[in-house]
């Protein structure tokens, strides 16, 4: 999946708060990838990585993905065609849900 380009619907803009978490706040947008399903039932989730403002809908690319190890879901990194991101970026960027989960990221 890695290196292919996707639209992510954001449900949860850059600078929202978790629906049912009210304490945590998303530094990123945050979306799933339409008709395509997740091991949990729901569509493929995706931090998006790379856009500084909140958005409704992102194409971009997947440049890596979080494989948890305590959770049957994995979580897609979408960032604009040409960016990149070291992996340390990428945990840094998405520890505030992360965090809370033990996991690898895959680039």
């Amino acid at each position: 999946m890695i290196g292919k380009t996707v639209k992510v619907l954001v449900d949860r803009p850059l600078g929202s708060y978790h629906p049912k978490h009210r304490d945590m706040y998303y530094p990123v947008n945050y979306g799933y990838i339409e008709g395509i399903m997740a091991p949990d039932g729901e569509e493929q989730d995706a931090y998006i990585l790379g856009v500084d403002e909140p958005v409704k809908e992102f194409t971009g690319k997947i440049i890596a993905i979080i494989h948890r190890y305590d959770d049957v879901e994995e979580k897609w990194v979408v960032a604009p065609e040409g960016k990149t991101f070291t992996l340390e970026e990428i945990r840094a960027k998405v520890n505030f849900t992360e965090q809370y989960f033990k996991s690898e990221i895959i680039m």
